[in-house]
């Protein structure tokens, strides 16, 4: 059975001239994402350091890691996943 990433929290650091709300609007266009929140939780001169959690029934990592790089985001860990089995159609 095929898995798929359900929910995925991310610590990242981010330029601060980047908006933390187009960032959220952008990684809510990513397939297969329903839901994102993102909270900074530190501030320095030129960077945020951000918690971003993402849920979806079936989150696009790749999709993820391409917005946050386009935004000058980096990951600097993922520290929360969760991965599903999904049900695939029986064959006839």
């Amino acid at each position: 059975m095929p898995t798929q990433i359900r929910r995925l929290v991310v610590d990242s650091l981010k330029p601060r001239e980047t908006s933390t709300i187009e960032l959220t609007r952008a990684l809510a266009e990513v397939n297969g994402v329903e839901e994102v929140d993102i909270q900074v939780t530190e501030v320095d001169q030129r960077t945020e350091t951000i918690r971003i959690t993402i849920r979806g029934p079936h989150i696009d990592y790749d999709g993820v890691t391409k917005v946050m790089n386009e935004h000058g985001a980096t990951i600097r860990s993922v520290d929360e996943i969760s991965v599903a089995r999904t049900k695939t159609p029986l064959k006839a």
